[in-house]
């Protein structure tokens, strides 16, 4: 005999598959559910509304961390340094110059630049080198700096205001936000993982200024540092808010904390934790269109898995990665390595570059 009873997941479920938006309440619900594949069904249905083509992206980057030098302290990282460690350092110009090249010759379009809060660096010195890049590399994206970054140059600006601060860097070169710092958007757990790092409105007052003034930005989001399901949901729909306002939001990207070698320790998410979550944001935030699944933290199989629960993206090929190495998450894979693991999902490759443009279909 068919169970045809209908329980409360299926009625929230078919509430977000008929376009309606969810609320707090119904995500508690999608939480309480022990149906990953239920839940994994869903985030794709709703996946192939926003993407019908039976395709998975991916761009070829280069992650470059110019200084490891940061006076935030955030107790879950374990790639920052004082000032005055002797393991600090701050690339030289020539170097930055020798990667991006390295990444050119490799058919790679972007360059996602981040660092720590460094002190010790004056505003000019990000903008002097966002146009030398762009001198060199006119033709390279520069997705770059964090919103903890953007706010220690405001600090060491000599008065400027995070606009003046966004306005100058766009001129110099910086073409969009990576969504990196968000961690939870709540302050509780913020606070706790992080005193001396920006409130989560901070966070977003930073997107905000950068899409007003027509960047593309994306949202990002880590979990397993000990949050509630409910803190979780408040990052969804303060994601989902901003973009009603202003659309900018070009993808939504989960993955979970590293504990090893940090303050903060702690055990790692379970896959199938990791999936949840990345289904149940795909179902709850219902206006940005591309989804990343996180191989890097997660590894290549739950990487794939994640094309099953809501994502239509693979990320990047990050030819260099060393914050979450830092950590203890060593995954690795090249392009064509990136191309197979797609194609044996049954989906169709394809490089995009970071506005999520194709540039090519295997």
């Amino acid at each position: 005999m068919v169970n045809t009873k209908t329980t409360k997941l299926d009625e929230v479920l078919d509430k977000a598959l008929q376009g309606e938006r969810l609320t707090l309440e119904d995500g508690l619900v999608l939480y309480d559910s022990q149906d990953l594949i239920k839940l994994g069904w869903a985030a794709n249905e709703i996946r192939k509304k926003h993407n019908p083509e039976n395709m998975a992206t991916f761009v070829i980057n280069r992650n470059i961390n110019y200084t490891n030098v940061c006076d935030t302290y955030c107790r879950f990282c374990a790639f920052y340094r004082g000032e005055k460690s002797p393991d600090a350092y701050l690339l030289t110009d020539e170097v930055i110059f020798d990667k991006i090249q390295e990444l050119v010759d490799l058919g790679g379009t972007e360059v996602l630049m981040q660092g720590g809060t460094h002190p010790g660096l004056p505003f000019s010195y990000y903008t002097d080198l966002l146009r030398k890049i762009k001198a060199k590399f006119p033709n390279i994206t520069m997705h770059s700096f964090s919103a903890a970054e953007i706010w220690k140059m405001v600090e060491v600006s000599n008065g400027l205001s995070l606009e003046q601060v966004l306005r100058e860097l766009q001129a110099a070169g910086l073409d969009s936000l990576p969504g990196g710092g968000a961690e939870i958007l709540d302050d509780r757990t913020r606070l706790r993982i992080s005193k001396l790092k920006e409130s989560w409105t901070k966070w977003m007052d930073v997107h905000d200024v950068a899409q007003r003034l027509g960047m593309n930005t994306t949202a990002t989001m880590v979990i397993g540092f000990g949050e509630t399901h409910e803190e979780r949901l408040l990052h969804f729909l303060r994601v989902r808010e901003q973009q009603d306002k202003t659309g900018k939001f070009t993808a939504f990207i989960s993955w979970t904390y590293q504990p090893d070698n940090t303050a903060l320790k702690g055990t790692r998410a379970t896959a199938v934790e990791y999936l949840k979550n990345t289904a149940i944001s795909r179902i709850m935030i219902d206006n940005v269109k591309n989804f990343q699944a996180s191989w890097v933290t997660m590894g290549q199989k739950i990487g794939q898995m994640a094309l099953e629960f809501g994502c239509n993206d693979m990320g990047s090929t990050m030819l260099e990665e060393n914050v979450v190495a830092a950590a203890g998450a060593h995954n690795r894979m090249n392009t064509q390595e990136l191309i197979d693991v797609i194609q044996d999902t049954g989906r169709v490759a394809a490089q995009r570059d970071t506005q999520y443009n194709i540039l090519k279909v295997f």
